[in-house]
């Protein structure tokens, strides 16, 4: 038994001997350089692949198998004067016993200066898709053969089973050096590059953790944008159960570009990646988003990878200056009157979505003094299709708004101050003059491309808002956008004890945006609205209101010089300020007393109880034929212009005095029998602002109510002293003489 050991022994040693010298001679004797043309052909055949190998084959066959590549390109043997790939050095072994066993071990895979330049022309055929498929050369002799394959043949390879056991891998590691590739869309004129690609891993064996670093530095040209990225995370796969995981994962860069004017985001993003093809769910758990200053907490998950995949998870962002980080990413923010806005912004919201949708569910949101729930969605990324629905406690939309210009209010202010210090007290100065200055910007207002593409639906409740400082309470709006037609479905609200509901529609769909507009107020202050930091309210009150307005343009200008429409209201309970007419009648009285008058007025105000009517818009000036108000003491009616172009106004009105009604009223005003029914002229003109301030007795037509009673009170003399000596036809001949 020792011989025939021995024997064994012996055989198996020379076996081996002759092996390696088998091995020696093939690697020595044998020079795969000398089949450069073979393998070339070979590649044409088989992968329709040009592959040009300018450098040497370098290889080993025992106790390794390997193969060095040097200086080789790569090409669609279509288009053969065009490479996509080129590579300076491709490097590997594998153990030769062990792939008897289906196990690859790989020493170190090394791949320096792996260029891919991947282009599609005009056509949108890219230069790559071409390999892979059968030579032209080859399908014609398959077409031309005539010979079908025998009955019970089967024209494919056979594929191995499904119970198969995988190919087991041990790689000691991969080494991918100097990479680039360059990306180019002639049909879409878009370029996308990464270079300087660095990837580096640890021993690759399946169900182990795999150390892995890649970096890289992108760019592209739409827009123009430069990244710098780094990934590192520990690996592992397990092919049977089709289960890959990125433990521990950390990608952090840089991005910077167009979008970014001049601004740098820098970035990291950490979690643990689960992408599990058995169950076709992918997981990213114990995530962390930190970019700028922005900070951020979540987990999602996707479901159904292999039919639409559906998207669910959680996001949280920590409180942060919202302002301070979109100027650091270089978003221009429009002027607002509060440059302190947008200071506070935090977010809790689930996440669920598709390949064309996001929801933000559950939504918790607060910026700055402002806490909202609800959902924001976009139900269609092609389309921008976005779906608000939030309800808030308050906002303050005053602090939000573009910042007051002066464009057309130098000039009209200095006008005003100029019309305000004439005119004086108790309507005892010249009549002001009519104002001329225009009192609108002309600056765009609406986003006309944008509002021509926007697909909204929008609902918000509002506990309190605030708006040109007043305060807003139970606000409404309901609001949707769709192909250029914006639709203001609802907007109501309570101010102070009265409430107001408006309805309204944009259209800018022609070259000229079209507005129209339905208001409905009820008890609305109007003070509030009339008073500045400048000059207080001229009048005050509860408005009833209702209007139906139609305008075109985009500047506050074209839609006062476009408005028209019909509008009727009603000013209950009111005052006007710093106005007394009643003292200004009773020194018209007085005058045709021939008296003076011997106390102070009582009172700045005119206070009334209703002051109402109707107008009719056309072209920025609304029309007033009914003017009536009742006053104590005084009725009063009118007609006259508004004219918004300037915020003027331009009235004649006829007051009937019932006289001074106070129980010691001054002697010079008290009204006998010849003042009653008597209509007296009041002309107002001026700037709005002024209100009743700007009213005057008209001096012509209290000249002609004088000369009137003069004649009355001379046909009276007459009949006292003629009586009936007088003949009827005479008493009216003289009392239209002196009417006239």
């Amino acid at each position: 038994m020792k011989a025939l050991g021995k024997i064994l022994g012996l055989f198996f040693l020379g076996l081996l001997l002759i092996i390696v010298a088998l091995g020696f001679a093939l690697t020595h004797l044998f020079d795969p350089n000398d089949y450069k043309d073979e393998i070339r052909q070979l590649a044409r055949d088989k992968a329709n692949l040009e592959l040009t190998l300018n450098g040497d084959i370098g290889w080993s066959l025992f106790p390794w198998l390997g193969l060095e590549l040097t200086d080789a390109t790569l090409a669609s043997a279509s288009t053969p004067d065009q490479p996509f790939a080129d590579l300076r050095l491709l490097g590997l072994s594998v153990r030769v016993l062990p792939l008897l066993r289906k196990e690859v071990q790989m020493s170190d895979i090394r791949i320096d200066g792996l260029n891919l330049n991947l282009q599609r022309d005009e056509k949108g055929h890219g230069n790559w898709e071409d390999v892979g498929r059968p030579a032209p050369s080859a399908t014609a002799s398959t077409e031309t053969s005539g010979k079908a394959p025998a009955d019970g043949a089967s024209t494919t390879e056979p594929s191995s089973t499904s119970s198969a056991q995988p190919i087991k891998l041990d790689i000691d590691s991969l080494i991918v050096n100097s990479a680039r590739i360059d990306y180019h869309d002639a049909q879409k004129g878009q370029q996308f590059s990464a270079e300087s690609i660095q990837l580096t891993t640890g021993a690759i064996r399946e169900g182990a953790s795999i150390p892995l670093k890649l970096s890289a530095f992108f760019g592209t040209n739409q827009p123009v944008m430069r990244a710098r990225s780094e990934l590192q995370g520990e690996l592992r796969f397990d092919r049977a159960l089709k289960r890959y995981q990125l433990e521990d994962a950390k990608l952090s860069g840089e991005i910077s570009g167009e979008p970014f004017n001049g601004q740098t985001l820098n970035f990291t993003v950490q979690g643990q990646l689960l992408v599990d093809l058995a169950a076709q769910i992918a997981e990213w758990n114990s995530l962390k988003l930190s970019a700028n200053q922005l900070r951020a907490l979540g987990e999602l998950k996707v479901r159904d990878l292999d039919k639409t995949a559906k998207l669910a998870g959680g996001l949280s962002i920590a409180p942060l200056n919202l302002r301070q980080f979109l100027q650091g990413i270089g978003q221009q923010l429009p002027p607002m009157r509060d440059d302190k806005t947008l200071s506070q912004f935090e977010m809790v919201t689930r996440l669920s979505g598709s390949p064309t949708s996001l929801t933000l569910e559950e939504l918790q949101l607060k910026l700055d003094d402002s806490s909202f729930t609800g959902q924001i969605a976009v139900s269609d990324f092609a389309k921008q299709a976005l779906r608000v629905q939030l309800q808030g406690d308050s906002l303050d939309l005053d602090r939000y708004l573009p910042a007051k210009t002066e464009e057309a209010e130098t000039a009209r202010k200095a006008e005003v101050k100029e019309s305000v210090a004439d005119a004086g007290a108790n309507g005892s100065t010249k009549l002001p003059k009519a104002p001329t200055q225009q009192a609108w910007s002309t600056a765009a207002v609406l986003p006309i491309e944008q509002l021509r593409t926007l697909d909204l639906q929008v609902t918000l409740n509002l506990d309190q808002l605030s708006v040109e400082q007043q305060v807003i309470s139970k606000f409404k709006l309901k609001a949707k956008s769709r192909s250029g037609l914006l639709s203001l479905e609802e907007m109501r609200g309570n101010l102070g004890k009265g409430n107001f509901d408006a309805k309204a529609t944009v259209d800018v769909r022609p070259a000229v945006p079209l507005l129209s507009i339905e208001k409905n107020l009820s008890r609305i202050p109007v003070e509030p609205f009339l008073k500045s930091e400048q000059q207080p309210s001229p009048v005050k009150g509860l408005l009833d209101m209702q209007a139906n307005l139609t305008t075109n343009g985009n500047s506050q200008k074209a839609w006062i010089d476009g408005l028209n429409g019909t509008a009727s209201f009603a000013l209950n309970d009111g005052v006007l300020v710093d106005a007394n007419l009643e003292q200004q009648l009773c020194r018209g009285i007085a005058t045709l007393n021939r008296k003076v008058l011997t106390s102070e007025a009582r009172g700045k105000d005119t206070p009334f109880e209703t002051l109402q009517g109707n107008l009719t818009f056309r072209n920025g000036v609304a029309s007033n034929p009914d003017l009536q108000a009742l006053i104590p003491g005084l009725k009063v009616n009118g007609q006259g212009d508004l004219d918004l172009r300037v915020l003027g106004l331009d009235y004649r009105v006829g007051i009937v005095i019932q006289g001074d009604q106070h129980p010691m009223p001054d002697p010079a005003c008290q009204v006998n029998e010849r003042y009653v029914g008597i209509e007296w002229p009041v002309r107002c003109r001026g700037p709005l602002e002024l209100g009743a301030k700007a009213c005057r007795l008209d001096q012509d037509g209290l000249g002609k109510i004088a000369a009137r009673l003069a004649g009355s009170k001379l046909t009276e003399k007459l009949e006292e002293k003629l009586g009936d000596k007088v003949s009827p036809e005479l008493k009216d001949a003289l009392k239209g003489l002196f009417n006239r």
